[in-house]
């Protein structure tokens, strides 16, 4: 069995933080506060706080880098979930037809490789970059 790990991370709306989760996403909305909520993000964790985003208005989860990997420039920090192929299917499908902006769209890296998998990455409305990612051989996943 995995252990849930928890994360949590600063908003500036909650109520697009609650949409997106729920609505776009499918997390089950969990205990909350008048500034925080938690969600079952694919069986962890995930608490949003929400934050003042002074006059910048700059995004929540500050990038600080970014990683080339097969030619793609990966937004660092970012988090997410790993889901059966079917799930990370249907999701895909799902944020598809929703219009939402990927920074990466849904897509098969490493194909016919021990490390094959499919990966999406997007924002949510503060800007939280999130990856979700399926491998082909979910046994795989630590393999070297």
């Amino acid at each position: 069995m995995t252990t849930p790990f928890h994360l949590a991370i600063p908003v500036h709306d909650l109520t697009a933080a609650r949409r997106f989760y729920t609505d776009l996403l499918g997390c089950r909305e969990g205990r909350c506060g008048e500034d925080w909520v938690d969600f079952d993000f694919f069986g962890h964790q995930l608490v949003a706080h929400t934050i003042s985003t002074g006059e910048d208005g700059r995004q929540c989860m500050v990038q600080v880098g970014e990683n080339i990997i097969d030619g793609h420039a990966i937004p660092l920090p970012h988090f997410g979930a790993v889901l059966s192929m079917e799930a990370w299917t249907e999701l895909a499908e799902r944020l598809s037809r929703a219009g939402v902006g990927f920074v990466i769209p849904p897509q098969r890296r490493y194909e016919d490789r021990i490390n094959e998998q499919a990966s999406m990455l997007l924002r949510d409305p503060s800007g939280n970059t999130i990856e979700f990612k399926a491998f082909a051989e979910p046994e795989n996943l630590f393999a070297t």
